[in-house]
């Protein structure tokens, strides 16, 4: 039953957000461009992951069969099957903006 849960949340992760794309607006219309953020991609490890974009801010436990994880970043979050990359969904522009100036407080700048 939770790997259903999981699976639906991923499917909504993935229709509400592309990993290589963002949503834009432009002149009054919504608009999709490629995404700048730097996220990894399908099939690498999360040994890979972790050499390139640093330890997560957070990490699930592993959920169903095949075990289900996904590790949060200030960006992205990234999901895994067993030990590699499925998808990564880039945060909104928004989102990642509150999550710069939340670090800036609790940091004193």
């Amino acid at each position: 039953m939770r790997a259903r849960i999981f699976l639906a949340m991923l499917i909504a992760c993935a229709v509400c957000v592309t990993a290589a794309a963002e949503t834009i607006v432009v002149g009054g219309r919504l608009e999709i461009a490629p995404t700048t953020v730097p996220h990894p991609h399908r099939g690498q490890t999360m040994q890979q992951v972790e050499r390139a974009f640093g330890t997560p801010l957070g990490r699930s436990a592993p959920i169903g069969h095949p075990p289900m994880t996904w590790w949060d970043y200030r960006n992205f979050t990234v999901y895994f099957e067993y030990t590699r990359v499925v998808h990564a969904v880039v945060h909104p522009p928004a989102a990642r903006t509150r999550a710069r100036h939340s670090s800036a407080a609790t940091s004193g700048r």
